[in-house]
């Protein structure tokens, strides 16, 4: 495989953000050389509607015969990248409390095709979590429910209006985060329960995003003593066991942003991507610090020299992705 291409390839397993408020003639020329999986889009890149279609248009043109995911978070309330109308709408956990189904399904409509109109093709929601610890300030907000049954019907409903509205969904933190209190954005989190627990718990909730039609799955920076001794970043058998063979999940897992503090025990950022992409995962997800990212797409690169990435790996993650950019009118293989 020559250079250009390996590069290309793997460049589709990176979701990579920018710092700018306007997307910058560096980051632009980075991406027309690895022509990255997909571009995720943080609160200042999004200071208005023309600003948000100006920066995607430019990411765009970027690519040749392939496009990228544009990604954002977009879960309600606090996490929502574009706060003002018609893109912001209420907390999960209000919407939840309520139990005002109509309600959410009238604001998230709106909003996925705000997104849609905008160029948005990937919202990173809804969270699949449960609201189980009162000491969790960081997430309970964000969750819909405590009661799996309740959490369940928000998430699958949220599944299929991305579905209809023509962006792609994802479901989030897996295995399961609300158990736990410490913030992955600042350390490594732990979860204690167990596989008999989560079977009762987690899974449900993610289960019914996924027989909604949920097309990604993101994994958090969390121990789950009881499930692996590996975090779920690097854990083979969560991904493996929990997710593809127990929820029968087929497409991509995307790990959350690897340059969080949740993910250092693991190695520094080159090995953490590695492993991570070993460890299941088919994109690897960072945020708006560029040199990191430009550090781990080195390392992932001369890994796959050096062998330590199969060749069947790396196709298996392209025709997961593939098959789920077809569903936005683009492929990944050529």
């Amino acid at each position: 495989m020559n250079l250009s291409k390996l590069i290309k390839d793997i460049g589709q397993l990176f979701v990579i953000g920018f710092s700018e408020d306007v997307v910058s003639p560096v980051f632009l020329a980075y991406l027309k050389e690895i022509e990255a999986g997909g571009v995720i889009l943080f609160e200042n890149n999004c200071s208005s509607s023309e600003s948000i279609e100006e920066n995607i248009s430019k990411i765009k043109a970027c690519y040749s015969g392939k496009f990228p995911l544009i990604a954002i978070d977009q879960e309600g309330g606090d996490i929502c990248r574009i706060k003002r109308a018609p893109a912001g709408y209420s907390s999960p956990a209000e919407y939840g409390n309520s139990k005002n189904m109509e309600k959410f399904e009238e604001d998230y409509s709106r909003t996925a095709l705000y997104l849609k109109s905008i160029g948005v093709s990937l919202n990173l929601a809804p969270v699949a979590d449960l609201s189980l610890n009162e000491e969790n300030k960081w997430l309970n907000e964000r969750c819909f429910s405590s009661d799996p049954e309740v959490a369940s019907k928000f998430v699958a409903s949220s599944v299929e209006i991305s579905k209809k509205s023509g962006i792609l969904s994802c479901l989030k933190h897996f295995p399961g985060l609300g158990a736990s209190v410490v913030d992955p954005h600042r350390e490594l989190s732990t979860v204690d329960y167990n596989y008999n627990v989560w079977e009762q718990r987690e899974r449900l909730v993610f289960e019914a995003g996924i027989k909604a039609g949920a097309d990604f799955v993101m994994t958090s920076h969390v121990l789950a003593n009881e499930l692996d001794s590996e975090i779920v970043t690097v854990s083979e058998k969560i991904i493996s066991e929990c997710l593809r063979d127990k929820l029968s999940f087929e497409g991509p897992v995307i790990t959350d942003d690897l340059s969080m503090k949740g993910a250092e025990s693991v190695g520094d950022i080159g090995e953490r991507t590695v492993m991570a992409f070993n460890a299941g995962h088919d994109l690897l997800l960072f945020g708006q610090d560029f040199e990191v990212t430009i550090e781990a797409f080195e390392y992932f690169i001369n890994a796959v020299e050096r062998g330590e990435i199969s060749k069947e790996r790396l196709q298996a993650s392209l025709g997961r992705i593939s098959g789920t950019k077809i569903k936005l009118g683009s492929s990944v293989l050529s």
